[in-house]
């Protein structure tokens, strides 16, 4: 028995009438690790008796998370934007100033990567996983090409093992962001391990809540070692004034919450796939609604919810995310608009983008994470259901 229905549309939100959730449900993860364990964690901070020790929280946590990755070497930053930007400077080929990029991404990676003084040159997506290809790779890469960063998707993966032949055959560097791929694995191998490095957030909205934070994994010990210095003012550099070193570090107390937040990742995982289940069982009977499926072959997290709108749904995307976010439900939609068509204040460089520009118009991320109930979603599948059925009316009623 659902709790909140809509009877008429005169009762939707968007048309002044009461929300069905007072308490909006987000987009974002914000779990909460087991308390006791960040405690514990803490305490042992606070006995130490000194912020930083020879076997620090995040130390520790640099050790699990290389361990988890099956990795040799995890680097710790504040945030994931630090650790973009210093891998970025560390890896890009001297005297080179393009960074082939997909456009449909992360809104702020182009600017990640003019803060780090290089041009993001945008490419094309895959249309089947929705990322970066060897295929819309290759095309842009040149002799100014100074890296490459294969960003996996919101949901799957990008084809890691063929961007790292096509980074091998052209000696380019590669970095992938796997802010969205923590736990995800590619042909069995764990997501970390690929290219010259690969970067994370701890943010409260990623699968590992660190309240914030960000890190590295490497098999390179040369590029670690020279992350570790340059994340710590690089005083050891003979060369600081010329350096990125900076106050980069991740704080104990957020290597704390990311600690127990990685204890308690298998059981979270278990609870994403319960939600994505009733996901998967409520939208399947609403015509016009495509959950886009994970790779069950693969590791998953089942942390994000996607969704595209096909041609049998009436309503255009964006007066459906009004209706929603009017509601509580706080979809958005999926890296929109994309990357190449935004204006900057920096230089970009794109060619036509015709999949990319096709995609960023179909597809929308529905409400996810801890606070979201089986309950929840039931509410928000008979929620579609509604404006589908009432969708020519509501269309007339917005125009009036």
């Amino acid at each position: 028995m659902l709790k909140r229905q809509k009877n008429s549309i005169s009762e939707l939100a968007l048309f002044s009438g009461g929300r069905l959730f007072e308490k909006p449900r987000s987009t974002s993860n914000l779990v909460r690790p087991d308390i006791e364990r960040f405690l514990e964690y803490s305490k042992a901070l606070y006995q130490a008796g000194q912020y930083e020790t020879s076997d620090s929280l995040a130390t520790r946590l640099e050790r699990r998370l290389a361990e988890f990755h099956n990795t040799r070497y995890c680097v710790c930053f504040c945030s994931g934007f630090w650790a973009l930007v210093l891998a970025i400077r560390s890896l890009a080929v001297p005297g080179r100033m393009e960074v082939v990029m997909p456009s449909l991404t992360y809104r702020r990676l182009g600017d990640v990567v003019a803060w780090a003084g290089l041009v993001p040159r945008y490419c094309d997506v895959d249309p089947n996983t929705l990322a970066i290809s060897p295929q819309t790779a290759e095309f842009n890469i040149g002799p100014n090409t100074a890296l490459i960063i294969g960003v996996h998707p919101i949901v799957n993966c990008c084809d890691a093992l063929g961007l790292e032949q096509l980074a091998g055959r052209h000696a380019v560097p590669i970095l992938f962001d796997g802010v969205e791929s923590v736990y995800e694995s590619v042909a069995g191998r764990k997501v970390g391990s690929f290219g010259d490095a690969e970067c994370f957030s701890l943010h409260a909205s990623k699968l590992l809540n660190g309240f914030e934070g960000g890190y590295l994994t490497t098999n390179n010990k040369e590029l670690a070692d020279k992350l570790l210095g340059m994340r710590e003012f690089d005083f050891t550099s003979e060369h600081t004034e010329t350096s990125y070193g900076t106050n980069a570090k991740l704080s104990e107390i957020h290597a704390a919450m990311a600690l127990a937040s990685l204890d308690d990742l298998e059981e979270q995982v278990a609870r994403n796939r319960e939600r994505y289940r009733v996901y998967q069982d409520v939208l399947q009977d609403i015509a016009g609604i495509r959950l886009l499926p994970f790779d069950e072959s693969e590791r998953c997290s089942f942390k994000n919810i996607v969704v595209e709108l096909t041609g049998e749904w009436e309503l255009t995307r964006e007066l459906t995310l009004e209706l929603l976010n009017a509601e509580g439900m706080l979809s958005r939609a999926y890296y929109s608009p994309p990357l190449h068509v935004k204006k900057t204040m920096y230089p970009t460089i794109s060619g036509n983008l015709p999949v990319t520009e096709h995609l960023a118009e179909r597809f929308m991320l529905m409400p996810c994470g801890h606070f979201v109930s089986k309950e929840d979603i039931l509410e928000i599948a008979h929620f579609l259901t509604f404006i589908k059925g009432n969708a020519a009316d509501i269309k007339s009623r917005v125009t009036q």
